[in-house]
């Protein structure tokens, strides 16, 4: 049997009640008789204020004019047209911008005259920008570089930036030539193009001279990354030059992207993009801005000589520092380091056995080449030490020792440090400080964590160098603040107060870690005359699947059941391709602890990513040490078959046990036919 048609009427009304398009109805004077209010663009419009009016009337943001003679073309012609472009700010939304396909479809002619016509609207907002971004980078690639002048290259990107992807462009490159990274924010730039003419800042062209500090732009210069900036009455960063950037403001100026122009990681300059009369940047107008900068910055390079003049105590400091961190299951990091004074602040992140990171900051006293000097080879001291897995105190011990050898007889000290260490597993942290201010702990809340962290004696001073770490429990998502005294510039004559100041700073710990360093250095005002770092880590505590431990008993039936509970626990992680090296190696841990260990012993495996872990805790602190057996030796090849199927190997000290403790890298293990060996050999 059919079914009864559909009413014409009710599909018109679903149409006009749900349809996601704008779909309108004009009568023959262009005034609305019917529309959808639930199309974009209309949905905050009450009806009286669209039916009956004409588009111009509840829509002045978009190209009224245009649409009005293309309508009249649909009127007389009876002919429709489609997608149209469009674009204008939103009637319901007058702060967004809309990009529209707009299509006229004229109604037919029942006698008395044309009735109108019907109009249909896409938001291609979206789809408009991703198109108008490609164009605007082809027309970069097309027109920059067009010669080898620098200011001509430089004229060519921001003609090809404004207007149709910033309101107003400059470029500022530095004076004296390129230079390695990080600069400093004394350094001049000379400001060699600006479009439009009519400036929204103080710096004119052919202008040389540093930006105000801290800044967006000092902190370009000093990170070499680009970022989005908001320009509002109470950013903080304004006050560092209200003169300079009172224009901004008054020229109504509400975002900025600011972009270091760099090529073989060399800085070259800054390119900034302003916008006052359209929308905010995004994240996808920062990619478009880092590639214009990056083929720009490769056409000033050939353009301008290549000369790096930096002082040798600059670019020693630059190179002993970290290149890079580490990525860590332990914690997430992120550093801030201001060269002010070449002098000799570092900082470091090193991984250590059973998952945990060491976290290291330091000063060492006085400025220049020898400081810098110094700094290296303390920090390489005790980035060797702590992968010998000292305990912290022991670990400031014997640092200070080998300070007391860098020192010279009418220092006072040689440098103050502070070493944190973090153990994901148990969340157990460890800190220790020789004459260095102690962490600033914010927890996941945003509430500080009062830490008293024992003050030990500076490295080198002399004296008692007694060192007593501070234990505490940190839940996942906790931040830790390391930090050295150029950070707290004129703070740092109430060093509490400066504390708490920066405590507030770090108050939203769920902040991307970098936005947090740019807001400690605008808001603590670091000092001019000395350098600045600034380490932040936000713990993290690993899986409980990814734990497994055993105490078991010492006894020698006890290896077998070792190998048992390996297999078992290797099986649940899919991990079996490893079961036969990791058997091998709990083997000749567990073997080697019953027989020159005492009471119980503790078995864990740790599953990391990519990497697996086997511990083998006893209560002797007796070291083993590796050795090679002669032919006629019942024993003594254990721990050569520990380091042969390792990645890494090694013992673990502590006030009242060792652990004994293997790596293997998954997916690389050694082949089992390369050893031809018993079971459980002797661990000499």
């Amino acid at each position: 049997m059919a079914s009864d048609p559909i009413d014409d009427s009710a599909v018109l009304n679903a149409l006009f009640g749900n349809s996601p398009q704008g779909l309108f109805v004009f009568d023959s004077e262009r005034k609305v008789t019917r529309y959808n209010p639930s199309g974009r663009g209309v949905r905050k419009l009450a009806a009286e204020d669209v039916v009956g009016h004409d588009i111009e009337e509840f829509a002045p943001g978009l190209e009224s004019a245009e649409l009005r003679s293309l309508m009249d073309e649909v009127l007389a012609s009876g002919k429709p047209v489609r997608g149209m472009l469009f674009q204008g700010r939103s009637p319901s939304d007058p702060d967004r911008t809309m990009a529209m396909e707009v299509s006229l479809f004229p109604l037919p002619d029942t006698g008395a005259g044309s009735p109108g016509l019907v109009g249909v609207v896409e938001d291609v907002t979206e789809r408009q920008a991703a198109a108008d971004r490609l164009a605007v980078l082809s027309k970069v690639h097309r027109t920059v570089g067009s010669t080898l002048d620098v200011r001509t290259t430089a004229d060519e990107l921001v003609r090809a930036l404004v207007p149709a992807f910033a309101d107003g462009a400059s470029v500022d490159l530095l004076d004296d030539g390129p230079a390695s990274g990080p600069l400093t924010s004394g350094i001049p730039l000379r400001r060699i193009a600006f479009v439009p003419s009519d400036t929204v800042t103080a710096r004119k062209e052919g202008d040389s001279r540093p930006f105000p500090f801290p800044t967006p732009y000092t902190q370009a210069l000093n990170d070499t990354e680009a970022r989005i900036v908001s320009v509002t009455p109470d950013a903080p960063w304004l006050a560092a030059d209200p003169d300079m950037f009172e224009p901004l403001l008054r020229a109504n100026v509400h975002s900025m992207i600011v972009v270091p122009l760099t090529v073989r990681n060399t800085v070259l300059g800054l390119l900034t993009l302003y916008r006052h009369r359209t929308d905010p940047f995004e994240e996808a107008d920062l990619d478009v801005a880092r590639q214009a900068a990056a083929t720009t910055a490769a056409h000033l390079d050939n353009a301008r000589s290549y000369r790096r003049e930096h002082t040798v105590a600059a670019t020693l400091q630059r190179k002993l520092q970290p290149s890079t961190t580490p990525r860590l299951s332990a914690v997430e990091t992120a550093h801030m380091y201001l060269p002010e004074s070449a002098g000799g602040d570092w900082y470091d992140v090193i991984p250590l056995s059973g998952t945990r990171v060491a976290l290291v900051v330091g000063d060492v006293a006085g400025h220049g080449i020898e400081a810098a000097a110094t700094m290296g080879q303390l920090r390489i001291a005790l980035r060797t030490l702590a992968l010998q897995d000292l305990e912290t105190d022991e670990l400031l011990t014997h640092l200070d020792e080998v300070a007391a050898q860098l020192a010279d007889p009418s220092d006072a000290y040689v440098a103050t440090c502070a070493v944190t260490v973090y153990n994901p597993v148990s969340r157990r942290c460890a800190m220790v400080r020789a004459g260095h201010p102690a962490p600033v702990i914010v927890d996941p809340t945003g509430t500080p964590v009062p830490v008293d962290v024992p003050l030990g004696p500076p490295l080198g001073a002399g004296g008692g160098r007694v060192f007593t770490p501070a234990l505490t429990d940190l839940p996942a998502g906790t931040l830790l603040a390391h930090y050295t005294n150029g950070l707290l510039g004129a703070h740092a004559h109430d060093p509490a107060a400066a504390r708490r100041r920066l405590a507030q700073t770090l108050g939203s710990p769920a902040r991307p870690l970098r936005e947090l360093c740019d807001d400690a250095v605008y808001r603590m005002a670091p000092s001019r005359d000395d350098d600045a770092v600034l380490l932040l880590a936000r713990t993290r505590t690993l899986a409980k699947e990814n734990v497994a431990d055993w105490t078991l008993p010492a006894e020698p039936s006890v290896v077998s059941t070792a190998r048992r509970l390996v297999d078992q626990q290797l099986a649940v992680w899919h991990l079996e391709s490893a079961a036969y090296a990791t058997g091998l190696i709990v083997s000749e841990l567990v073997t080697n602890a019953i027989r020159y260990g005492t009471g119980s012993i503790q078995l864990r495996l740790i599953h990391d990513g990519d990497r697996l872990l086997t511990e083998v805790t006893d209560d002797n602190s007796t070291s083993p040490h590796l050795r090679h057996a002669r032919e006629s030796d019942e024993g003594g090849r254990g721990l050569y078959i520990v380091m042969r199927l390792s990645t890494h190997w090694g013992v673990r000290h502590s006030h009242h046990d060792k652990t004994i403790w293997s790596e293997q890298q998954l997916g690389a293990e050694t082949a089992p036919e390369a050893f031809d060996v018993p079971e459980a050999e002797e661990l000499a």
